[in-house]
């Protein structure tokens, strides 16, 4: 566990759906984190310097009010380096446009994440830069079973479905299903270029109603340079073209040594633990350039991976146990849980990547043993 940040250190405000992994982030960078997101979690309570719990939902994100009251409330009378804003804005930018007209903002701009989350703005932008994307439609297609439907701008993979279910939620796109691999490219934009941090290979956690909810991923310790290049000129004419700063990720799918652009997040996302380093802080990175400023990445020798671990039934009260130091996000003990609900995310570390998969896939099922065992 991280020890508490100095006084001595500048205060950084963090607003996410869940704010450890950037909390924890920023007290690698040397900054004192101060944290509003939905679950006020026990360990980001121990690595935040303060952290306060606000309302919301995972599908329609942060009520505006509440968050700005709970920012002002954690600034306090001391002026914060910036705001880092993680997810639960992408369908509500204007949020963001507020956020700024108070602080100092570290990271993309409303204007650039109404851009980049129009499903349709985006398919243009590609199409004009050579960039493959999946054929996109509003309108439900004739042949639903080759597609599927997306909630524009929300995050996670649990509101993918198949778009032959029949399922029709509020502000659905629909995009046509392509086979492959999923690859995720971190990186950082400038405003002009763009930076690959690294790769990373993703994986789903399936249940019947969320058949594509996101389950983990794994940093990838090699990766085809040239296939390498591409990708970065590919993320360089989208942030010429919409503006990016600072940590976005791109998600693509790999089909026969082909890639597809699905969508770009822009915001530090779900594989920021599996990226960071003490030796070139992301967080540093992500502050610098949205400034347009020079900024360091850093490098890696082996392969590191996260899974999510979910309940797999309900839990009338969680079980209190010691959590090992491979685990973060605990859930309190004492909550009540639903089936799906997320448990904690463990980490693992491997010479391959798939030495790390199988590690953290065991640590996953470890833990399901000890709720499971302090339970009965």
């Amino acid at each position: 566990m991280h020890e508490k940040s100095s006084h001595k250190a500048r205060p950084l405000l963090i607003a996410a759906i869940s704010g450890r992994a950037l909390a924890a982030a920023a007290r690698r960078a040397g900054y004192r984190p101060l944290v509003a997101d939905f679950f006020r979690d026990t360990d980001t309570v121990a690595i935040a310097e303060k952290a306060v719990r606000v309302p919301g939902s995972m599908q329609a994100g942060f009520e505006q009010a509440s968050l700005i009251e709970a920012l002002d409330e954690l600034a306090g009378d001391e002026p914060p380096v910036a705001v880092v804003c993680g997810s639960g804005f992408e369908r509500r930018p204007e949020i963001v446009d507020e956020i700024a007209r108070r602080y100092p903002l570290a990271g993309n701009s409303a204007s650039t994440i109404r851009r980049i989350k129009d499903p349709h703005l985006f398919a243009a932008d590609c199409a004009e830069l050579g960039i493959p994307h999946p054929e996109h439609r509003w309108e439900r297609p004739a042949d639903p079973e080759s597609w599927v439907s997306k909630q524009a701008g929300a995050a996670g993979g649990g509101h993918i479905r198949r778009a032959d279910s029949g399922e029709d939620l509020p502000g659905i796109y629909f995009q046509r299903f392509v086979a492959g691999e999923s690859i995720s490219a971190l990186f950082i934009g400038d405003g002009r270029n763009a930076s690959i941090v690294g790769f990373s290979r993703q994986w789903t956690a399936p249940t019947p109603q969320t058949p594509y909810r996101y389950g983990g991923a794994v940093r990838l310790r090699r990766f085809n340079r040239h296939e390498a290049a591409l990708i970065e000129s590919w993320l360089s004419g989208l942030t010429r073209r919409a503006g990016l700063v600072g940590l976005c990720s791109a998600d693509f799918i790999r089909s026969r040594g082909s890639y597809r652009l699905v969508e770009i997040n822009p915001r530090p996302g779900a594989t920021l633990d599996i990226f960071d380093s003490e030796a070139a802080p992301l967080i540093e990175a992500h502050l610098q350039a949205s400034r347009s400023a020079p900024h360091a990445l850093p490098r890696f020798r082996d392969c590191m991976a996260s899974i999510i671990v979910y309940a797999d039934k309900p839990v009338e009260r969680f079980p209190s146990f010691s959590w090992p130091e491979w685990a973060a996000d605990h859930q309190s003990p004492g909550t009540t849980l639903s089936a799906g609900d997320p448990i904690c995310t463990a980490f693992a570390s491997g010479r391959s990547a798939l030495a790390a998969q199988r590690a953290v896939r065991d640590r996953a099922r470890e833990i399901e043993h000890r709720v499971e065992g302090a339970r009965t």
